[in-house]
């Protein structure tokens, strides 16, 4: 089979798509023909060094497919169902082995192309919206990025759950398309604004009920700002830096506020949790009330490639390798 490999740390250009052995599901996997693979940040970390890994490795942790053939002990799917996955080492390739208590189940009204794209920011949205806190019909959510990839979708799954979001963008642009997936107010953030003003005057000097914040340092003050007494401060990313350590203490004297700072792997812990919530994803890919759509294609060859755009920042929306 063809995968693509990075054979040492570094840019794009270390990425080779290579023949390679095909691989063999063992006890509890299953080997997938791969149709499409997602792309993440996490890929360009692994492939630079940012994350210590081992030269060279294949790439990708995110895909869909159809089942080629089962390991041992394997009765959740059958050859020939059309899966996806969104933590299996090695996903830009032809072939690949999941672990099947770690697959989900793709409707056949959904394209491969989705269904790769779609696992690790709807599942964590997923979560966001009915772990971390569960929204409820008239609460009031602060969505940071509201045009990034996560918050485009956890937008429609707080909308879809009857809450109302006021969404943060970087540009007019991006305001559009968080007003688009069903933002009620959006706003800019940068130098000058304040954030948790802002927040108050839209909800009447309440606040919000929750704060989604996966930006970190340079949000966090303000999000906490932004709560009304008893909200919940929900800390899932830290794309401006992490967030300094704080006196616990604030919590009490800002109004008895809720902080977690969760992940996915703590809502995914298991078979049925996992299948619990990439049903409501599907779900809401087939029922039309969650909207997704696939940025830019390449063919798996074009790695590389598709790794220069993302990094400079020249794609919108999700970026998936075509098998």
């Amino acid at each position: 089979m063809h995968a693509v490999q990075a054979m040492r740390a570094g840019g794009p250009e270390v990425l080779e798509y290579r023949e390679v052995p095909d691989p063999e599901p063992q006890a509890g996997e299953v080997l997938v023909e791969v149709r499409a693979a997602g792309i993440n940040f996490i890929d360009t970390y692994r492939r630079s060094g940012v994350y210590p890994m081992e030269f060279p490795h294949t790439v990708g942790v995110e895909g869909s497919g159809v089942v080629r053939a089962l390991g041992e002990g394997v009765t959740q799917v059958a050859v020939g169902d059309r899966v996806a996955w969104h933590n299996a080492h090695g996903s830009y390739a032809e072939l690949v082995c999941v672990s099947a208590d770690e697959l989900m189940r793709v409707p056949d009204s959904v394209g491969f192309e989705t269904a790769a794209a779609i696992p690790m920011q709807g599942l964590t949205s997923q979560y966001l919206a009915t772990g971390s806190h569960r929204i409820e019909p008239g609460q009031t959510a602060l969505i940071h990025a509201a045009a990034g990839g996560v918050g485009l979708i956890l937008t429609q799954f707080v909308k879809h759950l009857g809450g109302r979001v006021i969404g943060t963008v970087s540009t007019p642009e991006k305001a559009e398309l968080a007003r688009a997936a069903g933002a009620d107010d959006v706003f800019l953030y940068g130098p000058g604004v304040d954030i948790a003003a802002t927040v108050r005057e839209l909800t009447g000097g309440e606040g919000v009920d929750v704060a989604y914040d996966g930006v970190g340092k340079d949000t966090f003050d303000a999000s906490m700002a932004s709560l009304k007494v008893r909200g919940s401060m929900v800390l899932f990313g830290g794309a401006s830096g992490q967030v300094p350590p704080f006196d616990i203490q604030r919590l009490n004297s800002e109004g008895g506020l809720f902080l977690s700072r969760p992940s996915l792997v703590w809502f995914t812990r298991t078979p049925e949790e996992l299948a619990e919530r990439s049903a409501m994803v599907m779900e809401g890919l087939e029922q039309g009330w969650l909207d997704f759509r696939v940025g830019t294609a390449f063919p798996l060859a074009q790695a590389a490639e598709a790794h220069r755009a993302l990094e400079g920042r020249q794609t919108t929306g999700k970026v998936v390798l075509t098998v």
